[in-house]
C-alpha cells in the first residue's frame, strides 16, 4: 500500500460518539490512494469482492500496516459484528478510549468524496444546522449562496420550528425532539438527495414566521463567502483582515484563500481575524497554501511536520514554507473556534504558535481536538474508500498534543460566544468583537481550561461583558445523524 502525500484529515461531529461512529473496510485488491481524486465511473461491485468478509480483510490490511496507534488496536471476533461500521469501531476503539480517534477512522464513498473535493458538489437545502441542547430548539448557523435554502430566506439565525412533506402533516422540532432526539428532527428532514422537498415553518431573525415548500437540488459548497468571507474590518484607525473558511474539504479553497489574500495584500493588512468557529477540516495542502499565504519572509523555515507511526518514519514529512505571491507576514492573529473547529482548523493554527507566541489568541470556544490525519485508501470495485488515522501533525516546535483542544497550548485565549443574532463577519458579533479587543490589546477573559483561566472566570462581569462572552447564549452543537453521508463527516451540521 502506499499513501498519497497530500491527504485529507477530517473530523465527525461530537455526537457521533454516542452512536457508534462510521466507519468499515474492504477486501480484495490493492490499495491506492488519490491525494487530489479525479471522477472515475463506479464499477458494479461483485457479491464476492464486496462481501462483509472480504471488506473486513481490506480494512485489517490498512490498520495493520497504516494505523498510527498499532498497540492500540483490538481483535476482534468477526461473527460478532453484522456491519463494516461496527467493525472499524470494535478495531480501533482502545485508541477512542485514550481520546486519540473519536470516530476518525471510518469508511466513505470513492465517488462521493471525489465530487465534494473536486467541485463542492453536494446535494440538500444548503444549510448548516444546530440545536440548542438544553430548550431542544433548531437553528440556521449559516446558509450557502446558491442553495434552495438561502434562496428560501433561510439564513443564519433563522429558527425552524416545524418539518413536514406537506402543509398538513407538519411536525414541531419540539415534538421531534422529544419523539426520538436530533435524529427524529434529521430523519424528518430528509435523505440527501436532489428532488427531495419538505415544508419547513421558520422564523426568520427580524421575526416573520414563513412556511415554505424547500426542495432540495444540488448546490456548491463554496469555501469563502461571496458575502462575508473576506473582509476588511475599521476598529478605530486600524484596519483589520478578516476571512471566513468554511471548509478545508473542496480543493479550491486554496485559490480563494489566494484572492482574499490578495486583497488583504494590496491594502496593507498586517493583523488578521481568522473565522474557523464550524471548519472541521479538510485537504492538508489547503492548510498548507493557508500558512503559504501568512508566511512572508520565512519561505523555507518550518511551516508543519508530518509524523508517521514508527515502522513507516521514512515517510515522515517536514513541510517548508512557500513563496505565494500576495503572502503578508501578520504580526497579531485571532483565531476563532468551536467544539466543531478540527483537525486542519487545528494543525493550521497551532503551526502558527511558534511564530506568532503571545501576538496569537484563541477566541470563542475550545476547539475539537484532532491533532492526527487520514489517507484514503480506496478499493474502487467497491466505491470504498477507508480513512484511517495515519499521522499527527507538529508545528516548527515540535508541538502537537492537543487532544484535548488548543485552549491547552494557544499562548493566548479570549473566551465568547457564538452570536446567531449578527451575520458573520459584523465587528458586533460576539466572537469577532472579542477577537478585536485582542487584536487592540484590550482585556478579555480567558476560555475555561485554558492555563490561567479561572474556574470562576465570569465573576464580576459587566452585563455587557457577560453578553460579550456569551453567558446569556444557550450552548448549541450540530444537528447531526447517526450515519452522517460523506458531506456531513467534513461538515457537520449540513443539510
Amino acid at each position: 500500500m502506499k499513501p498519497a502525500r497530500t491527504a485529507l484529515s477530517l473530523v465527525l461531529a461530537l455526537q457521533l460518539a454516542a452512536c457508534g461512529g462510521g466507519g468499515g473496510g474492504g477486501g480484495g485488491g490493492s490499495v491506492g490512494v488519490t491525494p487530489s481524486p479525479t471522477p472515475t465511473p463506479t464499477p458494479t461491485p461483485t457479491s464476492a469482492a464486496c462481501s462483509l468478509g472480504a471488506r473486513q480483510d481490506f480494512a485489517d490490511q490498512v490498520l495493520n500496516e497504516w494505523y498510527l496507534f498499532p498497540d492500540l488496536l483490538a481483535t476482534v471476533n468477526r461473527a460478532s459484528v453484522t456491519t463494516l461500521d461496527a467493525y472499524l469501531d470494535a478495531r480501533v476503539a482502545p485508541a477512542r478510549a485514550q481520546n486519540r480517534d473519536r470516530f476518525f477512522t471510518f469508511a466513505t464513498s470513492i465517488a462521493e468524496e471525489n465530487a465534494l473535493i473536486n467541485s463542492g458538489s453536494s446535494a440538500g437545502f444548503g444549510v448548516r444546522l444546530s440545536y440548542d441542547t438544553t430548550n431542544r430548539r433548531l437553528f440556521v448557523v449559516e446558509a450557502y449562496e446558491g442553495a434552495s435554502g438561502f434562496a428560501a430566506g433561510l439564513d443564519r439565525g433563522s429558527e425552524i420550528t416545524a418539518i413536514g412533506t406537506s402543509a398538513n402533516n407538519l411536525q414541531t422540532v419540539a415534538s421531534l425532539f422529544a419523539s426520538g432526539g436530533a435524529q427524529a428532527v434529521s430523519d424528518a428532514l430528509g435523505p440527501s438527495t436532489a428532488g427531495v422537498a419538505r415544508v419547513l415553518r421558520f422564523v426568520q431573525p427580524g421575526g416573520a414566521v414563513v412556511e415554505r415548500s424547500v426542495t432540495k437540488t444540488d448546490f456548491t459548497i463554496t469555501p469563502i463567502s461571496s458575502r462575508y468571507g473576506a473582509l476588511v474590518l475599521n476598529d478605530g484607525a486600524r484596519r483589520i483582515g478578516y476571512i471566513n473558511l468554511r471548509t478545508f474539504i473542496v480543493a479550491d479553497a486554496a485559490n480563494q484563500l489566494r484572492s482574499a489574500f490578495a486583497t488583504f495584500s494590496a491594502q496593507g493588512i498586517r493583523e488578521l481575524i481568522i473565522d474557523l468557529r464550524y471548519n472541521g477540516g479538510g485537504l492538508v495542502t489547503v492548510g498548507d497554501t493557508f500558512g503559504d499565504l501568512m508566511g512572508a519572509g520565512r519561505v523555507g523555515q518550518v511551516w508543519s511536520r508530518t509524523v508517521l507511526r514508527a515502522s513507516k518514519a521514512a515517510q515522515n514529512e517536514t513541510r517548508l514554507f512557500r513563496s505565494e505571491p500576495n503572502a503578508i507576514a501578520p504580526t497579531r492573529v485571532a483565531v476563532i473556534t468551536t467544539s466543531a473547529s478540527a483537525s486542519a482548523s487545528e494543525s493550521v493554527t497551532n503551526a502558527l504558535i511558534p511564530y506568532l507566541g503571545n501576538n496569537l489568541a484563541l477566541v470563542g470556544a475550545n476547539s475539537f481536538g484532532k491533532p492526527v490525519g487520514q489517507f484514503g485508501f480506496d478499493l474502487a470495485a467497491c466505491d470504498l474508500r477507508i480513512r484511517a488515522v495515519t499521522f499527527q501533525t507538529v508545528n516548527a516546535n515540535n508541538q502537537g498534543e492537543y487532544y484535548n483542544g488548543l485552549a491547552s497550548v494557544v499562548p493566548n485565549t479570549c473566551r465568547a460566544g457564538d452570536d446567531i443574532s449578527r451575520p458573520l463577519g459584523d465587528p458586533r458579533e460576539a466572537s469577532i468583537a472579542a477577537a478585536l479587543d485582542f487584536l487592540a490589546g484590550r482585556a478579555c477573559t480567558p476560555i475555561a481550561g485554558a492555563p490561567g483561566a479561572s474556574a470562576n472566570a465570569a465573576t464580576g462581569l459587566t452585563q455587557g461583558q457577560a453578553e460579550r462572552i456569551g453567558l446569556d447564549l444557550p450552548a448549541r452543537e450540530p444537528l447531526q445523524p447517526q450515519r452522517p453521508g460523506t458531506p456531513q463527516h467534513d461538515l457537520p451540521g449540513l443539510y
